[in-house]
Order: C-alpha cells, then structure tokens, then sequence
C-alpha cells in the first residue's frame, strides 16, 4: 500500500503488522502493544555525510569516519533537535553513525545505546564502488534508480528483505517498551526499511536528514520527510 506524505498507516497489532503480506510474527511477540493509547514519538536520522559519501561510494559495512562536513552536520543535527527533546538516542554501531548520535545525546545529555540492528546494508562486493561502478558490472541495474533500496540484492551481500528483518525486530522492542520520544541514527538502507515497514512515504535520504513519526493506537503517521532545513549553516 502506497501512503501520501502525512496519510496514516494502519497497523494491525505490534505482534505482527506485517501479517497481511505474509510476514511471520516476531517470537516473543505482545498482542496487546496495539492498545497502547500512549503516541510513541521517534525521531530518525541519516548519518552526517562521510568522504565517501562525497564521492558517491557504497559504504555498507565499511567503518567510514564522518567527514570534517558531516562534524558540522552532527553538530547542526543536535541543534535542531534541543527543541525536540528525547530521552534516549539509538544509534547504528558504525562509526559514521556513533560519531553523529553522539553529538544529539550530548547535547541533551541523555543516554545512547547502540544497536547493531540499526546498520547499514552489508553491500558485500558493492562497498566502496560508485552505482556506475555497480551498474557497470551488472548492466541489468540501470533500469532501477539508485536510490530504490528495496530492489537492492548486492553480490555477497545483504538483500533489503534481511535489513527489514531487523528492523522490525528493532521497532518492536521499541513499541514494547513504550519508549518515547527516542532518536534514532542510522544510515540510508535501514531508513528505507523502517518506511516500508511503517508503510510509509520514501525518498532519497540525505546526509543529517531528519524524519520524524509517530505511532498512535497502532498507527504509524509522517509528520516530517527527510528535513534537511537544519544544514544550511553547516554546508
């Protein structure tokens, strides 16, 4: 099902929203999460941009610093959210996404956890190529934009299917345990997972880009897509 910007999803439960297109329930799964009268706020967040990123390289799994542009990103990012207060901050365990949850936790002085589910594809023999590289070698690519993550099956890799997995496994013990508002950092792929299993509205996801939803009575609404407005004094 395709959801305009701002439309909501509907969610069958928390066991398993995901029922109605044959996905399995979560072991260990609660019934009862979709009574919930609580709005679960969760703000997510696209790494601050690396020296590959700006030179358009498939990172994945390869343990890429932020760049001197994506400190400042970080640094921009933390800003914008002071007015969005969380109490707690998720971040993905690659460096890229550490170094940014680090700067919005400490601004905030509230904890970060990492959580190796929130990762990025493992791009397999993609990392490090530029998608002319990729559709150099597998010309069957080019009919597909490079940003449609969900069509992504690399060689030796991670297909989207897999992230998704984790993904929902992680928004699960999120919806469980009630927490709200939380951050969440993580990188390009996974923000395409937690859009496809939230049905909601895509795009291309930049560097420092912020989305924010929520989840209300087993609903899950996009209140903002992609806001990059933050970074303009950072660039």
């Amino acid at each position: 099902m395709s959801i305009g910007r701002g439309e909501v999803a509907e969610w069958s439960n928390a066991l398993a929203w995901k029922a109605s297109r044959g996905d399995e329930p979560l072991e260990g799964s609660n019934p009862s999460l979709s009574a919930r009268s609580r709005v679960l706020r969760i703000t997510l967040i696209r790494h601050g941009p690396t020296d590959w990123n700006e030179t358009g390289r498939f990172q994945g799994r390869t343990d890429v610093p932020l760049s001197a542009l994506g400190r400042a990103h970080a640094r921009a990012v933390a800003a914008a959210l002071r007015e969005h207060g969380v109490r707690k901050v998720y971040s993905s365990d690659l460096r890229r996404a550490r170094e940014t949850a680090r700067a919005v936790a400490g601004a905030q002085a509230v904890p970060l956890v990492e959580d190796a589910r929130l990762r990025e594809f493992d791009f397999g023999r993609w990392e490090g190529l530029t998608w002319d590289e990729i559709v150099a070698d597998d010309p069957k690519l080019a009919r597909r934009p490079r940003s449609a993550a969900r069509y992504y099956n690399p060689v030796e890799g991670e297909p989207f299917e897999s992230v998704r997995r984790r993904v929902r496994a992680f928004l699960h013990d999120v919806i469980a345990r009630g927490e709200s508002p939380i951050a969440v950092v993580t990188h390009a792929g996974a923000l395409h997972a937690f859009c496809a299993e939230l049905d909601l509205e895509t795009t291309r996801f930049s560097p420092g880009g912020i989305t924010r939803i929520a989840i209300d009575d087993g609903r899950a609404e996009l209140l903002s897509l992609n806001d990059v407005g933050h970074l303009d004094s950072a660039n």
